[in-house]
């Protein structure tokens, strides 16, 4: 494993964190476009307060490590990679905690199968290593969205939940696979969520304890991590080369083991 200080060099190196490849510009969009109630950027979740277009970007300046500027508003933004670091240890904690658990339920899914699948394949292998028990319901379930306009369905890689579009994985924000994926479980309810994008908002809008990843352009599961339905979110570029994930997952594997 990398230590700290190597962990954090390749974090800016790759662009996972520092100068991320987000501009400002469409971090500012998407901060305006939640503090106005857009579903799209609201990943499932319902908040609590009103969270204002400042509001949104004081948390996003907290939690990821944004810009603080609010005249800043094109060219580069920023993730802290320090940041970065301690969300995954934080996450780390939690698989931990429900890993310790008698036969423990855990679900993974991901809304970046070109990007985060890279993290979640190896973590959801080693937590079946560990015991654990995939929950993959609702495979096969087919719905549309104004947003595509064609059905897609939930489909299953290692035990990792993704959409499927006519036999292509997709990107997507959509909280509805995740929602009837814990509606066909009823009472069997995951011990804990790894997920990102809808598939984490909507479970930890229903109260399902839920770990998440999260770029800075999407706003949304950090704020529900501020009202307390995301137990932690890891600020990162969601979509760089797969191959440089390694040593987060790395990380995360390293801290769990050590803890069990």
């Amino acid at each position: 494993m990398l230590s700290r200080d190597q962990l954090r060099e390749h974090l800016i190196r790759t662009r996972i964190a520092g100068d991320v490849a987000t501009p400002r510009e469409n971090n500012l969009d998407h901060y305006s476009s939640l503090a106005n109630g857009d579903p799209y950027y609201m990943l499932g979740l319902t908040f609590e307060q009103s969270w204002s277009f400042r509001d949104v970007l004081a948390l996003m300046v907290k939690s990821a490590g944004v810009s603080a500027d609010p005249g800043h508003r094109w060219g580069q933004d920023t993730i802290d990679p320090e940041r970065t670091i301690d969300a995954l240890d934080a996450m780390a904690d939690r698989i931990a905690g429900a890993l310790a658990r008698p036969e423990p339920r855990l679900l993974f899914a991901t809304g970046h199968p070109t990007g985060l699948l890279a993290i979640h394949l190896p973590l959801a292998r080693f937590a079946m290593e560990r015991g654990a028990r995939l929950l993959t319901p609702a495979e096969g379930w087919t719905y549309s969205n104004s947003g595509f306009g064609r059905p897609r369905r939930i489909r299953y890689l290692g035990e990792v939940a993704m959409l499927d579009d006519r036999g292509a994985f997709v990107h997507t924000h959509d909280a509805e696979p995740m929602e009837r994926m814990l509606a066909e479980l009823g009472d069997e309810r995951p011990d804990l969520v790894i997920a990102d994008h809808g598939w984490a908002g909507a479970a930890g809008e229903a109260g399902v304890p839920t770990v998440a990843f999260a770029d800075c352009n999407d706003p949304g599961l950090f704020v529900g991590e501020a009202e307390g339905k995301i137990e932690v979110v890891v600020p990162l570029d969601d979509n760089v080369l797969p191959r440089y994930y390694e040593p987060l997952t790395e990380r995360v594997v390293t801290r769990v083991t050590a803890a069990l």
